[in-house]
């Protein structure tokens, strides 16, 4: 919008729209499209030819498709307009592929991780997930790295398809997933096999207790057949987590909590390769960047210098190192709670999970804030999790260089987002800010809008557009207008920027080819079709 403009406008036109979608019975996740129109109903700030955009997420591979669809002029999955001409920033890298500006590249490439030192040890591993997960189980578990190793094997089970929120089938693939891993771990040449079993994590975002239970469920059932099969092999079974989720899933008010958590997660050494009386003692406590050096170990493979984490295995207990296959399970989201109410993993069935840890060693997991590259306090997410499983070591994340940037200034000094500010201004196009529209989630935060409508103020750019995503994921119900309101109190403030998209992060930040869906995000984006906000 110009900032001249804004103050005949209403600033509750977006937030009324969005709790009378509430009052309908939508919820933020899946937000139908809301798109602001002016008084004579036409749509405002539409994404248009020769525009800036600077698209602010910092996760990346739920930002891919909406990327590809808005900058790749061959793109066909659904039609779009032929080439837009976008001056495209994106905060982070997602794929190298694109055809974007990056304002914060990639400082240097992890190296040496859990795969890579497997791989070059001329051992072959098998990556098994559901597709809801891959991205997990490859590109973070490698280091963010797209990168396939010699002797690395991916093997992807479709997820249910054709469901509105995954509480219509909480067992969602697990049994396939379990079984793809029993099929793996009984090749001869196979000697790692490193398996996500997704279902926690995914359906605990939903507000649905007897789901979640189901799904709690459902990854122990899997647990119990792989757990057979590592028994009938003589493998060393290892069961870890990347975060917690369910096992805290109310506020202490008692509202529930959809989110991640900051609770340490488990590790349990089943060593099926021995008497049960030799079995070896663990670390009392440790952190996620401990299980690859603990997984070489095993295998018989030297600790790379880069990794810094530890074995969590007691100096001296591992007998016959490198003589078993190796079982690594993670089961995603699933942490350690206070057994309480709250705690959705107690409350569950889970007899295959408590006989392990009835019967092996385990040990707990930092899994959140600083031991996952986070600022300190934070809860824990899949893309960390994964990260430092497979690295070996702590890894600063991107929301932790850029934090830093916005305090010590050198955000507004960044040379890609100066050049697109002045991109905007010198040949007056509009300028978009698209993103997460939340206080804290893994995709981003509020914060980094906030430093860049600053940017744009200070630049003078004359229009300036905001496009949000919401989502419930950590957040209180119907929290989505809240953060809507705070932006639009931000611009007003300001005297820069107009919210005019709001949409539910279910449709725009899909990482399985949901073409249907991303289609609808950018129909709203660039063509303004989606429920109406007059303002």
């Amino acid at each position: 919008m110009r900032s001249d403009a804004k103050t005949t406008e209403p600033a509750s036109a977006l937030g009324a729209a969005i709790r009378a979608a509430y009052a309908a019975g939508q919820e933020d996740e899946a937000l139908e499209p809301i798109v602001k129109v002016r008084a004579d109903g036409v749509p405002a700030g539409r994404i248009g030819r020769g525009d800036v955009l600077i698209f602010y997420d910092i996760r990346g591979e739920r930002e891919i498709e909406i990327t590809r669809s808005l900058t790749d002029p061959a793109f066909c999955p659904f039609p779009v307009d032929e080439d837009l001409g976008l001056h495209f920033v994106t905060m982070i890298e997602y794929d190298s592929n694109l055809n974007v500006r990056v304002a914060f590249p990639k400082e240097e490439q992890i190296r040496n991780t859990l795969v890579e030192v497997v791989s070059r040890a001329g051992m072959r591993l098998a990556k098994v997930a559901e597709s809801e997960k891959a991205a997990h189980i490859g590109f973070f578990l490698n280091g963010k790295s797209e990168t396939v190793f010699p002797g690395e094997e991916r093997i992807v089970v479709p997820s249910p398809e054709g469901l509105v929120n995954y509480d219509e089938q909480p067992e969602m693939s697990a049994a396939a997933v379990a079984e793809a891993v029993v099929r793996k771990a009984a090749e001869p040449g196979v000697r790692l096999v490193l398996a996500n079993f997704a279902n926690v994590d995914v359906v605990g975002h939903i507000e649905n207790r007897a789901a979640v239970l189901r799904a709690i469920e459902a990854v122990d059932d899997a647990l119990g057949r792989v757990a057979a099969e590592a028994e009938r092999l003589g493998a060393v079974l290892i069961v870890t987590a990347d975060h917690g989720t369910v096992e805290e899933w109310m506020y202490p008010d008692g509202t529930i909590n959809t989110g991640h958590t900051r609770n340490p997660v488990p590790f349990v050494f089943a060593d099926f390769s021995g008497p049960r009386s030799s079995a070896p003692r663990l670390r009392p406590g440790g952190e996620l960047a401990d299980v690859a050096p603990t997984v070489l170990g095993l295998l018989g493979l030297a600790t790379p210098a880069e990794m810094t984490g530890r074995s969590l295995l007691a100096s001296g207990a591992l007998r016959n190192p490198g003589a078993a296959k190796v079982l690594a399970l993670i089961l995603d989201g699933w942490g350690l709670g206070d057994g309480g109410d709250g705690d959705l993993i107690a409350r569950a069935r889970t007899p295959h999970f408590d006989a392990l840890r009835e019967r092996f060693p385990h040990a707990v997991l930092q899994a959140a804030g600083e031991a996952v590259g986070m600022p300190p306090g934070t809860v824990g997410n899949s893309e960390a999790g994964h990260l430092h499983l497979g690295a070996g070591r702590r890894v600063f994340l991107d929301r932790v260089r850029i934090d830093r940037a916005v305090q010590d200034g050198s955000f507004r000094a960044n040379p890609v987002f100066r050049e697109a500010l002045e991109r905007a201004k010198a040949a007056k196009r509009p300028l978009h800010l698209m993103g997460i529209i939340s206080h804290y989630s893994s995709h981003g935060t509020i914060d980094h809008l906030f430093a860049l409508l600053e940017m744009a103020r200070a630049a003078a750019v004359p229009e300036v557009y905001v496009h949000g995503f919401i989502g419930r994921r950590g957040e209180r119900p119907e929290s989505g207008a809240i953060y809507v309101e705070k932006v639009e109190d931000k611009c007003r403030e300001l005297g820069t920027g107009e919210v005019v998209t709001v949409l539910g992060r279910y449709w725009s930040l899909d990482r399985e080819s949901h073409w249907d869906r991303v289609e609808k995000a950018y129909r709203a984006l660039v063509y303004g079709e989606g429920t109406q906000a007059r303002g």
